[in-house]
């Protein structure tokens, strides 16, 4: 059986350096992988390309890369609740490219898949076609949207063996899912790791094929960007 387990964080994360084009996982502050995010900071790697739906908060996700100015371009889909990344795209000191939140999805999801291209109406006839071929299909105009190519993509599940078979829980499955195998390598960190054989296989979300490494993750804080909660009577 295939052991795609490593040590910890730091294995995990050997051969990054600047320069690189990474993905990361999560929606919002809801399954990001925390624990990659923070060993990032530490290797001090400047002038990342980050793929991500948009850049968790001022102090916590892919924040802390911003604010150690180790991020030069973001693609996203959002801005959400990052001051500090409204306040670096506006001043012009940070690069950004802003997607349909579907076709951010789908552009990871070709690359896992090996697929160069695909065509979709999102953006069509606004910033987002601009320079970009067009095709009519059933009487509808596409643009071609190609697949992304990163060197790493930094996953978080729930649960996962040592074989790299990755089940997600709740919200946790946002991106996740669609990033795991579409890089160069894939780093998996979970919750619980468990020897292979243990996870139902009608449970699996995500084959150990897609994953080059994983290891189980620590003191996970699970922040809530807003929390609402309703007055007690």
């Amino acid at each position: 059986m295939i052991n795609r387990t490593v040590k910890g964080v730091e294995e995990a994360l050997e051969g990054v350096t600047s320069d690189m084009t990474f993905m990361v996982g999560g929606f919002g502050l809801s399954g990001i992988p925390e624990n990659s995010i923070a060993q990032l900071v530490k290797t001090g790697a400047k002038n990342l390309t980050c793929i991500s739906n948009n850049a968790g908060v001022d102090d916590f996700g892919l924040g802390l890369l911003l604010q150690g100015k180790q991020i030069k371009k973001m693609i996203s889909s959002y801005v959400g609740e990052n001051d500090e990344f409204e306040r670096q795209m506006l001043s012009g000191e940070l690069e950004v490219d802003l997607i349909p939140q579907g076709t951010l999805a789908e552009r990871c999801r070709a690359a896992q898949a090996g697929i160069p291209a695909f065509f979709t109406p999102a953006g069509y006839g606004t910033e987002v076609a601009e320079g970009k071929e067009v095709r009519d299909f059933n009487g509808k105009p596409h643009i071609l949207e190609r697949a992304f190519k990163a060197d790493f993509a930094f996953v978080k599940a729930w649960k996962g063996d040592e074989a790299g078979n990755l089940i997600f829980k709740g919200t946790a499955r946002n991106f996740n899912p669609v990033m795991a195998g579409a890089a160069t390598i894939t780093v998996a960190e979970v919750e619980e790791l468990v020897p292979a054989g243990q996870l139902d296989p009608n449970e699996i979300h995500i084959p150990g094929i897609f994953v080059k490494r994983i290891f189980q993750g620590a003191k996970y804080e699970k922040r809530i960007e807003q929390r609402t909660v309703r007055t007690r009577d």
